[in-house]
């Protein structure tokens, strides 16, 4: 496994907390967890801390983010969890079918793996 991987290993969920409440401040709601799993009960731990939120294993760890933008648009953000801040943003028109929506957000997830994988 790479270097960055090895360095992050499980997810830091008093970090990821921290994150959530700081994006809560600012109206932004929780709406996906991805998270590279390093242990069994790691799943576990997660959907215990944030069980109203999907969760899906990924190489690496990060929160999405969406609220109401200007002009009827909807604002959605990926951050890492991370001590560095690192986040990806895109806001999508309210016409925008969700199956745009979904092909943009993997797209941003595969920007935010490269991210990741080079730091």
């Amino acid at each position: 496994m790479n270097e960055f991987f090895d360095i992050l290993g499980p997810m830091n969920t008093e970090l990821a907390r921290q994150i959530i409440e700081t994006y809560q401040k600012h109206n932004w709601k929780l709406r996906r967890i991805l998270f590279q799993p390093c242990a069994r009960n790691e799943r576990e731990q997660i959907d215990f801390a944030f069980p109203a939120t999907p969760v899906e294993e990924t190489e690496f760890n990060a929160l999405w983010f969406s609220r109401p933008s200007h002009g009827g648009r909807e604002a959605w953000e990926l951050r890492l969890v991370a001590e560095t801040p690192y986040a990806l943003f895109e806001a999508f028109e309210a016409d925008e079918s969700e199956a745009d929506r979904e092909d943009a957000r993997r797209e941003m997830e595969n920007k935010m793996r490269e991210y990741a994988v080079k730091a």
